[in-house]
């Protein structure tokens, strides 16, 4: 059993990467596994915990963006055909604790770039969807995210800006549906196996909702704070370091 009341400066840490992750429509589940690791949790808690936490605050990332006429279909669907089912077959999958840190660090790799704005800029001009990759990346993605207990978003994102895809608002808000509908089906796998959602993390949602809440608010509406994104890369940087010793 994990005492959350034990971890005051986690509990602080959460609805500030909530708030940050929101802020350009993903979920968090990256920064969420990230301070968990530090903290040293057990994977069993970790991917499902992360999971719940990032339907969450997609659903609500997603919500706000859909409202300011950001949400483009054509720009989803290609993606999600794919990733839906190999996300329920990550979920549905089990790693050793050894694969699960190396591909959770590499992965966070990816979260630290992007927020560091290292993996390209928003494009002039938006070009047309290659819908025979998209669907390749949304597979691909799908399963990485079922099988650690992310949403994808971190890695979608960089993909449709760097191949010019979208714009920066419209790439926030199919990152959001995107990592909702994976996280669902994630989850959904991790349960169909006899899976349980560990009860001693259900006192994060009210923190991480407000967090995500107010980042998803500000950031449909031209939100962005270096300062704090540069923060929360370190701490990411800290956990992939930690991981890789500690695999």
């Amino acid at each position: 059993m994990v005492n959350l009341l034990d971890m005051p400066l986690l509990l602080l840490l959460l609805p500030i990467v909530a708030f940050l992750y929101a802020s350009v429509g993903h979920g968090g589940a990256s920064g969420y596994l990230a301070l968990m690791s530090a903290f040293a949790f057990p994977e069993t808690f970790m991917k499902p915990t992360a999971l719940v936490l990032n339907i969450l605050v997609s659903g609500v990332s997603f919500y706000f963006y859909f409202r300011q006429k950001e949400f483009k279909w054509n720009l989803f669907y290609p993606f999600a055909v794919t990733s839906i089912p190999f996300s329920f077959l990550g979920g549905y999958l089990t790693v050793s604790g050894y694969y699960y840190k190396i591909i959770l660090a590499t992965v966070l790799i990816f979260a630290v770039m992007r927020l560091l704005g290292l993996l390209g800029k928003e494009k002039k001009e938006v070009r047309e969807l290659n819908l025979y990759a998209a669907l390749i990346v949304g597979a691909v993605i799908g399963f990485l995210s079922g099988l650690i207990g992310i949403g994808g978003g971190i890695i979608l994102s960089p993909v449709i800006i760097l191949m010019g895809w979208g714009t920066m608002k419209q790439t926030a808000a199919v990152s959001a549906l995107f990592i909702l509908v994976n996280s669902i089906s994630g989850i959904t796998g991790f349960l169909s196996k006899g899976g349980e959602l560990p009860e001693s993390s259900l006192p994060l949602v009210g923190i991480v909702f407000v967090g995500g809440f107010f980042g998803a608010y500000y950031g449909s509406k031209k939100f962005n704070s270096v300062v704090l994104k540069n923060v929360l890369a370190t701490v990411l940087a800290i956990a992939i370091y930690k991981l890789y010793v500690t695999a």
